[in-house]
């Protein structure tokens, strides 16, 4: 009888196998950790769903013993394999911040969908690691109540920043995260240490005050969740602080100096479409709902529609101080939606003076 190969019996090894097979197919970083959360992740979220800070993310709240415990979701979970995938920008996302008649969108918007490149490689991965290990195992990107940042903390990939945010000491704020749930009992890595210090850049760069204290975020407040996540009008008090952001905002994200280490991505779906580098509010302002469809194929601004969207172009037209956008509102206050004719109204009132 033939002796058992150890690489594929010996659990390091399958690990190390696992990790580089999955930096080979376009993986910036790669971490293990136990599928299980300590009780003050778990707390951390039941604290801000208690408060009422997730906002109008039911989802979060429905799902939270799911979300909190990586077993909740899946019992057969022994592993957590999470990866991560750079998206770190070629100049600063803030650079249009000082040109009122331009829209700023979301660096990781910019292009393509990354749900659908980084779950195609968790499945190749997956496909690989059942066929090669005879394990079970399921993917998740972003889109399953699973605690990304303290499971990618916990396999160390960098620590949970002031910002919430994950920070890597190799690729700063800007990776996305993407975890294989296996069967496999594999030796955990070191998890991360905190390396924020008495830094508070992140917090000092919110436009709108959305950290209450370090480590903690109010998403009513954050300007990515009210752009995307939330469905009614905007606050009003918060309208002017938004500034020409219409799609999410990285200023807390761009903020935090262990970016310097972080080498710009190489990833052709991840580069800025020429349409989105310094996109004219005027012309997004025209957007019909078929034209915003055509326009956003592919990207995952398409997912908020076509109003909400408008929504968002309305309040940086108003928070512009820019006359010659006023025409661009005026033609959206007959508009079919009643939350684009109110983000009108309101641009065109504060133009007015």
């Amino acid at each position: 009888m033939a002796a058992a190969d150890p690489a594929r019996s010996d659990p390091r090894r399958i690990r190390e196998a696992i990790r580089d097979r999955a930096l080979a197919l376009g993986f910036d970083a790669v971490g293990f950790a136990p599928a299980e959360l300590g009780p003050e992740a778990r707390e951390r979220l039941a604290d801000y769903v208690r408060q009422g800070r997730h906002g109008d993310m039911g989802w979060m709240a429905e799902r939270t013993e799911q979300r909190s415990h990586p077993r909740g979701l899946w019992p057969e979970a022994r592993t957590a394999i999470v990866l991560g995938t750079s998206y770190a920008p070629h100049d600063d996302p803030r650079r249009l911040l000082d040109h009122p008649d331009r829209a700023v969108v979301s660096v990781y918007a910019r292009n393509r969908d990354y749900h659908d490149l980084v779950k195609g490689r968790l499945k190749t991965l997956g496909q690989w690691l059942a066929h090669s290990y005879k394990a079970e195992l399921k993917v998740f990107v972003d889109t399953a109540p699973v605690m990304e940042k303290p499971l990618a903390e916990r396999a160390g990939l960098g620590w949970q920043g002031k910002h919430t945010n994950l920070v890597s000491r190799d690729h700063g704020s800007w990776l996305f995260l993407g975890e294989v749930y296996t069967t496999l009992e594999l030796p955990p890595d070191p998890p991360g240490a905190d390396r924020c210090g008495s830094c508070t850049r992140c917090q000092d760069a919110c436009p709108t005050a959305a950290f209450p204290a370090p480590y903690q975020l109010d998403a009513r407040r954050c300007i990515s969740y009210l752009t995307i996540e939330h469905k009614g009008p905007i606050p009003e008090e918060l309208r002017p602080l938004m500034g020409n952001r219409i799609y999410g905002c990285d200023d807390c994200l761009a903020a935090c100096p262990w970016n310097k280490f972080a080498r710009a991505t190489r990833e052709p779906a991840f580069l800025p479409r020429a349409e989105l580098t310094a996109p004219r509010l005027a012309d997004l302002a025209e957007l019909d709902d078929p034209g915003f469809r055509q326009v956003f194929s592919g990207s995952p601004i398409k997912r908020i529609g076509r109003d909400r969207f408008v929504r968002n172009v309305l309040i940086a037209i108003g928070n512009s101080g820019d006359p010659a956008l006023r025409p661009a509102a005026e033609r959206r206050l007959h508009d079919e939606s009643e939350l684009v004719r109110d983000a009108a109204g309101w641009a065109v009132a504060r133009l007015a003076g």
